[in-house]
């Protein structure tokens, strides 16, 4: 069964916050956070976020540090006009992330009538053929693409069509985004890691992350290792078919001669598939082979020892498609590239090359 996402807590009161708005309840300044939390027996920094989120849809506008919110929307006002947002999503539904979700649904709380797109990214095996053939078929304003590849990015950018890159390769590039800035944190894993004795550590990325070469953070890693002195190659970022065969046999042959003494998996699922294949040949982790994720997964809360993985809010890019989205309703160009802070958490799944 597929798992749901239900509205956080800031969602819950930015919606009962909204209503009032509308029901005229509440007129010209919005009270306080600490007002507000009082009243609706909520945490001020739940409430905080929910401002900020009817900030983000225009109902109300910061007047200056220190100062109440007005209230921008009364009833009978204009309304943000409506877009239709489609969403095309790098995963099948059956693998949607809940901050996709939490983007539809903010979307839609916005006024905005959004949708996933019929195919998914992965669906069409990221072919821009078969991508751009799609969007043209799809009745749509503007486009949030998840995780696209550098071609499918270039591709938007030079069709004329309003779009927001949620993640993906779009340095250079003018259409807007937004993603979590990972070089120093690929920088910090690698450092640990060459500071624990290893020197065979491969990264396991995503095709879109190596092609047509590799990106900011696996230039950045593939970096690091040369200046400890390390001969990178293939072996250090190898290619792989991305499917389920694919990446069990690049992990057999990796291990067939010179197996690796740390691995680094792009997503959570190729972390958990990694721990079983190493299960399976008997190998412990750290103890015979350290193991990084470069994303993080609520998942990881249940772990003991803590995964070493690298960590961001997902929060800032969801608002930020949610801005550009009611910028465009109002007629205003916006190609804004927004980066975001990640970090490297250390934890238990790494430990000393194994001499």
């Amino acid at each position: 069964m597929k798992p749901i996402c239900l509205l956080s807590a800031a969602e819950q009161v930015a919606a009962h916050l909204r209503n009032e708005i509308h029901r005229g309840e509440l007129r010209g300044e919005m009270p306080g956070i600490h007002q507000l939390a009082a009243d609706l027996v909520a945490n001020h920094k739940t409430v905080k976020a929910a401002l900020g989120l009817l900030e983000m849809e225009g109902l109300l506008a910061t007047q200056g540090s220190g100062r109440a919110r007005r209230i921008a929307a009364l009833p009978g006002a204009a309304a943000v006009p409506s877009l239709r947002v489609a969403i095309l999503n790098y995963d099948p539904p059956e693998r949607t992330a809940c901050y996709v979700t939490e983007l539809l649904h903010g979307l839609l709380h916005a006024g905005h009538s959004a949708f996933f797109s019929k195919k998914s990214l992965t669906d069409m095996g990221m072919d821009l053929r078969r991508v751009t053939k799609h969007v043209r078929q799809t009745e749509a304003d503007v486009w949030v693409v998840i995780r696209g590849s550098r071609e499918v990015l270039e591709w938007f950018a030079a069709s004329g069509k309003p779009a927001f890159a949620l993640f993906g390769r779009r340095g250079g590039l003018t259409i807007a985004g937004a993603r979590p800035d990972k070089v120093q944190a690929f920088i910090d894993v690698t450092r640990q890691l060459t500071g624990l004795g290893h020197r065979r550590i491969v990264l396991l990325s995503r095709r879109e992350r190596r092609l047509p070469q590799p990106g900011a953070s696996e230039r950045a890693f593939l970096a690091e290792l040369k200046s400890h002195g390390i001969a990178v190659g293939s072996y250090h970022l190898p290619d792989w078919e991305e499917t389920i065969a694919g990446f069990h046999a690049r992990l057999d042959s990796l291990f067939q001669s010179t197996p690796p003494t740390a691995l680094i998996t792009d997503e959570a699922p190729f972390f958990l598939a990694a721990m079983q294949f190493l299960m399976s040949r008997g190998l412990r982790v750290p103890r015979d082979v350290s193991l990084v994720c470069a994303d993080g997964t609520p998942d990881f809360a249940w772990f003991r020892p803590p995964v070493s993985h690298i960590e961001w809010d997902t929060a800032p890019l969801v608002r930020s498609a949610i801005r550009w989205a009611s910028h465009i309703a109002r007629g205003k160009k916006n190609l804004r590239q927004i980066l975001t802070k990640a970090a490297f958490v250390p934890g238990g799944t790494v430990g000393p090359a194994k001499s």
